[in-house]
């Protein structure tokens, strides 16, 4: 038997302005609020599918030091370059880590500057 990926957690500033963000992006939606302003985002459907929930947990400083982890995602209804163009109206902003401009993926910076990346494959949606 083995494990899978139900929950990610990001500590933030403003769990609340970071779930608009990351609800918008991925079409998840609000699932739980907690005392501490934490909030859990996810699919309509809930905990427990195929795709892991996001915990945006309440933390007044950011964690020291760069992040070791990022999300990756892709589109699943247009082309990467529409995709990247609606990214941006949210409110994602170009991140430089040393890329080329030779990539074909794009990295972003959510509001709270954690950095993501966009990949170019068209994905099915769920």
């Amino acid at each position: 038997m083995a494990c899978r990926i139900s929950e990610l957690v990001l500590g933030c500033r403003d769990p609340e302005a970071l779930a608009r963000f990351w609800c918008e992006v991925l079409d998840f939606v609000v699932l739980d609020r907690e005392e501490d302003g934490s909030l859990e985002i996810g699919p309509r459907e809930g905990f427990g599918g195929p795709q892991p929930t996001i915990i945006l947990s309440r933390r007044d400083e950011p964690e020291p030091g760069k992040s070791r982890l990022h999300i990756d995602v892709n589109a699943t209804d247009r082309d990467q370059d529409a995709e990247l163009e609606r990214l941006l109206k949210l409110g994602a902003r170009p991140a430089d880590i040393g890329q080329t401009g030779e990539e074909q993926w794009h990295v972003l910076a959510d509001p709270e500057g954690n950095e993501f990346c966009l990949l170019k494959a068209r994905l099915n949606p769920l």
